[in-house]
């Protein structure tokens, strides 16, 4: 059974074991809401204000520090671990920069993966109309909805935990999120994120902190030398740009590499025959080999080398290009003449 943590009580602060444990909202998966619902989220948004404002007043802080963080750690029992890429933060002004840098408003329903002791959730329910966040650790989840409600107790009706692995998340409660931010484990950052736009396509807008060889990666633009696949298939979803860095000193345990903050906005994907794991699998045989010209590296993708010279062509791509040279739209236009090659050899 996992501890509980009591966190410190603020003098004329109530709790929710004093009785005033705050009512959820019920929403309907994806459903719009009524007028009557905007009149209630009117008054939702006072009461969240309000309370902001009150913690102001008495000189607290819902969010959590280095001290904070240790001690929820150790009424938790959790000892952080490298197999699951968790450093959490510990000062509170880099998760009020990244909510900020994140562009959160009143109105977004943020998707966290992640969330760890809730560093980022407190911050993020402090701006955000509702927060989603998905753990797949048991100890953090366990205990990550009492911190919300003791620490936040006017918006513990605004979140939800979804407890399970983000690989596997392809449902969430509640209305669809519309933004993205997450501080995501590292070791599984890039299949985490591509997944999450995948299978939420409502989500516009994002921002995840992950490691700075990653985040340089993702928001690589052809003819870098660190454009790749995940360059290529970040770019399928969203114009990415790098949006800042963040030093080892306010994580616990503090990792051995740096992190960057990566900006995400949804973009249409190119308009193209091809359907997206089509162009997924020519981007992967691409920078499988990615010393070799795409006529080589296409090979076996196409069938043969004259096939794939054939499909390189007929997308105005040289056979002599690398993958590392071109943009997603040139990938899907391979992919389309690469299905049409096939369909006619049928």
């Amino acid at each position: 059974m996992t501890a509980a943590y009591e966190p410190r009580r603020e003098p004329g602060r109530r709790h929710e074991r004093d009785g005033m444990r705050p009512q959820g909202r019920d929403y309907a998966a994806g459903a719009p809401r009524s007028g009557a619902g905007r009149e209630r989220d009117s008054g939702h948004d006072a009461e969240r204000d309000a309370g902001h404002d009150a913690g102001q007043e008495h000189g607290t802080d819902a969010l959590l520090g280095a001290a904070d963080v240790r001690e929820l750690a150790g009424a938790l029992g959790v000892r952080p671990t490298k197999q699951r890429g968790q450093n959490f933060v510990i000062d509170a002004n880099t998760v009020r920069r990244i909510v900020r840098t994140a562009g959160v408003r009143g109105d977004d329903v943020v998707l966290e993966i992640g969330p760890g002791l809730g560093s980022l959730t407190l911050a993020l329910l402090q701006t955000a109309d509702r927060v989603v966040a998905v753990e797949v650790d048991d100890a953090l989840a366990g205990g990550l909805t009492a911190t919300v409600e003791a620490r936040l107790p006017h918006r513990a009706g605004d979140f939800a935990l979804v407890h399970a692995d983000a690989m596997q998340v392809t449902r969430l409660p509640g209305p669809p999120p519309t933004a993205l931010v997450a501080n995501l484990p590292y070791n599984v950052a890039v299949p985490v994120l591509l997944h999450m736009l995948a299978s939420f396509p409502t989500l516009r807008r994002g921002l995840v902190m992950v490691q700075s060889e990653v985040a340089d990666r993702l928001a690589a633009a052809p003819g870098s030398r660190v454009y790749g696949v995940p360059s290529v298939k970040a770019s399928w979803y969203c114009e990415v740009k790098r949006a800042g860095a963040i030093g080892r000193n306010v994580f616990w345990p503090a990792p051995n590499v740096d992190s960057g903050l990566v900006s995400l906005v949804r973009r249409d994907p190119p308009r193209t025959g091809a359907t997206r794991e089509e162009v997924f699998a020519v981007v992967d045989a691409a920078f499988a080999q990615r010393r070799k010209t795409l006529r080589s590296a296409l090979a076996r993708w196409a069938g043969s080398a004259a096939a794939a010279e054939e499909a390189l062509t007929g997308a105005g791509v040289s056979p002599r290009a690398r993958g590392e040279e071109l943009t997603v739209e040139e990938f899907a236009a391979i992919a389309e003449q690469g299905t049409k090659h096939k369909e006619n050899a049928a």
